[in-house]
């Protein structure tokens, strides 16, 4: 019964890792998108920026599914 509650508490860490990932990397978008609309002379500066941070971002889901196995 341990190790059930052990696989299933493993799964809810990477499915709840790659939620707040994706919710992360939607903000990002959309506060990148807006910066660029208010900005455009800055648009690269900010693209560099937004992909640096959904890169990150990202590798949260990467450190989840490795600390879960």
């Amino acid at each position: 019964m341990a190790l059930l509650l052990a696989e299933i508490a493993g799964n809810i860490h990477v499915a709840a890792a790659c939620l707040g990932s994706a919710v992360g990397i939607g903000l990002i978008g959309m506060r990148a998108s807006d910066a660029v609309g208010r900005n455009p002379g800055a648009s690269t500066k900010i693209l560099v920026q937004a992909l640096l941070n959904t890169a990150f971002a990202e590798g949260i889901v990467f450190f989840a599914i490795y600390l879960a196995h």
